[in-house]
């Protein structure tokens, strides 16, 4: 992985040099994994990967007990630990000494409060957002990127496939997703991707709602939404399925929602407005009626965090371009009743065409 970090930062420091950006101090997590290979989080501590452009220098500062894992895990030559009691900034300071002018940093991830300690440290300092370029570049996947998105979603897919054979009338939204979760480890993840979702019933309405002690009874809606962590990259995969028996209703907003979902991966292509893609799958649930329940967007780009560029939505102008990685996931979430949502990962090829890179069927399963 050094090689392909390097040519990352090699393309970050023509954009510094271009922009007569003095140093970057990269500090989200997930930005530093991109350019160095260590993933890691700091939780409150500092963590950043420093280049000095001037002086030709890259230095990584991490959590005293971090540097051997990083040491291991990086092609940085230089990494500075930093203990609990030390200031973070005085140790930047006196590494690197001054900075010239102009400092890069990540407008959503630099907190105020350590933009006030920069300036404690560097009065004079001036700050720019390098956040965009780095959305730009990580927005586009290798082959190998990719490649490692597919052992997350194989696993993903190898869960649920295994998972749904546990499922038994009377077992919980809770016990179902402590069984989902113990197969994700059992599988070979190094985690969940983020707080995995289980409703059943009326609280399948809920887009993002929290498993909790609700039992799962007959003619329930079952919405599974999850994914997993593995080598650095997430998946993240919803199947809706119906528990026992399915009502004509049931099946009517399933087929919608399906078609939908189909309507939106058929309409990804090169070249095309993002937002048409949303438009394509909104359109379906819109022309039967039921577009007061379906209120998101339709996806979102997906690697080595579970939310990031693109956002697939209505008004989204940005021309799609291969090396795209989102999620095309509509939904129909009736208040008091219950939802329905479809979700899967495409990738825009080299070719600029579709590939659908989760392949759990979609077929209306009555468990």
């Amino acid at each position: 992985m050094s090689n392909i970090c390097s040519i990352r930062r090699r393309q970050l420091k023509d954009f510094l040099i271009d922009q007569r950006v003095d140093v970057a101090m990269i500090t989200d997590p997930a930005n530093v994994f991109y350019y160095t290979g260590f993933n890691s989080d700091p939780h409150e501590r500092f963590m950043s990967l420093l280049m000095d452009i001037k002086n030709d220098e890259l230095y990584l500062f991490v959590p005293a007990l971090d540097k051997e894992e990083a040491t291991q895990a990086s092609d940085i030559k230089k990494i500075i630990p930093i203990s609990d009691e030390q200031s973070p900034f005085k140790v930047v300071k006196n590494t690197i000494g001054s900075i010239p002018e102009v400092i890069g940093i990540e407008g959503k991830a630099f907190s105020y409060f350590r933009y006030n300690s920069l300036l404690e440290v560097y009065p004079h300092i001036e700050v720019a957002d390098v956040q965009p370029f780095i959305n730009q570049q990580r927005k586009k996947k290798s082959k190998e990127e990719v490649a490692q998105l597919m052992k997350a979603i194989e696993i993903i897919e190898k869960v649920l496939e295994e998972g749904i054979k546990m499922i038994e009338i009377g077992m919980t939204e809770a016990e179902l997703t402590a069984e989902l979760e113990f197969l994700m480890r059992k599988f070979g993840a190094d985690g969940p991707s983020f707080s995995t979702i289980v409703l059943t019933g009326e609280k399948a309405a809920l887009p993002h709602g929290s498993p909790g002690e609700r039992k799962l009874q007959k003619g329930d809606y079952l919405l599974i939404d999850f994914g997993v962590i593995k080598g650095g990259y997430c998946s993240d995969i919803t199947r809706t399925f119906i528990i026992g028996e399915a009502s004509e209703k049931q099946k009517e907003i399933y087929d919608i929602v399906l078609q939908s979902n189909e309507a939106g991966i058929n309409a990804v292509q090169a070249g095309e407005p993002l937002k048409t893609f949303d438009i394509a799958a909104r359109n379906v649930i819109n022309e039967q009626g039921y577009g007061d329940y379906f209120n998101n967007r339709v996806g979102h780009g997906l690697g080595i965090e579970v939310h990031e560029e693109p956002s697939i939505h209505q008004s989204n102008e940005e021309l799609a371009e291969p090396g795209l990685v989102f999620t095309i996931e509509p939904g129909i979430y009736i208040p008091g009743d219950g939802g329905v949502r479809i979700e899967d990962i495409v990738y825009i090829n080299e070719e600029g065409k579709v590939e659908v890179l989760t392949s759990f069927p979609k077929h209306l399963q009555i468990l």
